[in-house]
């Protein structure tokens, strides 16, 4: 009998180590050491997918490199073709994550039946094929040319993508494939590795792209080591609350585009529902005017988008004062409470103080922080801002607002909606002039004090 191998794998960064250690050597994190059965085949008896040996390949002088830009593959789904920079790049290798049950496989079981003039795989190794079939006929899309494989071995796999040669590949999820050549359990460091590396080189020598689905920790960061970040070309995180219909698909990595996209879908009973203009179903239409309420302009990547700042000052009960903030930074939020005690005079330093991002969003921009502050002011003086007028600055330490970025596009925003006025920094240099909005230039939040609540 064959000895039994067996190696250990930091679960941070999925280096191998021969015996434990206590501090990974590669990433210095302490106690991420697991121990692992592995049995690796000889490089004499490893396949690899292709039946015939690849090709020798040789160096080549750079400038003797065609460069030809690759066509590519536009999906029925805008959203999905926004963060992904425009579309499908052939041969590409796509990681899709998110929290369990909030609609990954959904997603990419729609986007792919809609895409009818490419050949589909969808390999599932945690669905039966009734219960894909299930969701399928809830979606009610047709494709002739879309196989189901529920499968977990790659060599059978790869078997049923030699027969069918598809044109797009689609995994789910990547933690239950599994490799023979290695003897470990599905999930495992040395198992996700194995088989993501199986996977990019189909990808690479086909030109096929290929979709990996996969899970995410307690602490939300993907399941596996972080080497599988760096292995594929793009990285997809879904993210939202199954206690709203609203799911944002966001890039964190992108070899062929920007990392600052976002799309946003509505869950429905058909699937998921692309939102074409997100701004509409953030910002509450009220038939009466209320405190605490400011609506900020911010973007998320090229997208502009107006949202609602709720926020909530009363007297503090308790001998400590209580900050609560969700969707937005609560250092951040200290910080303008500050600024507007030491700038302003205002004492909040007695005041309880709750503020939330409406729609279950989480912001970092900083040009929402002119809207925060006004939210802050509004609840504390309880006079109603107009519904008429939106936000779109950095506050600084000073009280002074300073100048964001895409001022053009905010304001177009803005006025699409039907804002009347916006206030921005007048630091700001805008190169067009809207005629159905006017803005307020303001430099300290003094003036807007006075301009907006005297």
């Amino acid at each position: 009998m064959s000895k039994i191998k067996k190696a250990f794998f930091c679960k941070n960064c999925g280096y191998e180590s021969a015996k434990w250690a206590g501090k990974c050597p590669s990433c210095n994190e302490w106690n991420t050491f697991t121990e692992e059965i592995i049995h690796k085949e000889s490089s004499g008896t490893k396949q690899s997918w292709k039946e015939t040996d690849s090709k020798h390949t040789k160096s080549i002088v750079l400038q003797e490199v065609v460069s030809n830009e690759q066509e590519r593959i536009v999906t029925k789904d805008d959203e999905l073709n926004r963060v992904l920079g425009g579309g499908i790049v052939p041969g590409s290798l796509v990681l899709v994550a998110g929290e369990p049950g909030i609609g990954k496989s959904t997603l990419f079981l729609q986007d792919a039946l809609m895409m009818h003039q490419l050949r589909v795989l969808y390999i599932s190794g945690e669905e039966s094929e009734q219960q894909i079939k299930m969701r399928a006929n809830r979606i009610n899309v047709q494709h002739d040319e879309f196989y189901l494989l529920t499968e977990t071995s790659t060599q059978s796999i790869f078997q049923e993508i030699k027969k069918i040669k598809p044109q797009l590949v689609i995994v789910d999820s990547i933690q239950t494939i599994q490799s023979n050549y290695i003897d470990s359990s599905p999930g495992t460091i040395s198992q996700i590795r194995e088989c993501t590396a199986e996977f990019q080189r189909f990808a690479k020598e086909t030109q096929t792209p290929v979709f990996l689905i996969g899970h995410i920790t307690k602490d939300g960061s993907i399941a596996g080591p972080k080497l599988l970040e760096h292995m594929v070309d793009t990285v997809l995180q879904f993210e939202g609350d199954q206690h709203y219909a609203y799911r944002i698909l966001r890039t964190t990595k992108n070899r062929f585009g920007s990392t600052a996209e976002l799309g946003i879908y509505e869950m429905t009973g058909m699937g998921m529902k692309p939102v074409a203009n997100p701004s509409d179903i953030l910002i509450n239409q009220k038939e009466e005017q209320l405190s605490g309420i400011a609506i900020g302009a911010t973007m998320e990547g090229l997208r502009p988008l107006l949202i609602e700042v709720q926020a909530l000052v009363t007297p503090s009960v308790y001998g400590t004062p209580q900050r609560t903030a969700s969707g937005f930074d609560l250092r951040r939020l200290q910080l303008l409470l500050a600024v507007l005690e030491k700038r302003g005079g205002f004492h909040f330093g007695t005041k309880d103080v709750f503020v939330n991002i409406a729609g279950g969003l989480k912001v970092e921009d900083p040009a929402i922080d002119l809207a925060m502050v006004f939210a802050l002011l509004s609840s504390y003086e309880d006079i109603p801002l107009s519904q008429k007028i939106c936000f779109a600055g950095e506050v600084g330490l000073s009280g002074e607002i300073r100048a964001v970025n895409r001022i053009d596009q905010r304001i177009s925003e803005a006025e699409k909606l039907g804002f009347e006025n916006i206030v921005i920094s007048k630091y700001n240099r805008r190169s067009e002039t809207s005629k159905g909005i006017k803005a307020i230039n303001v430099a300290l939040i003094e003036e807007v004090y006075r301009t907006i609540f005297h």
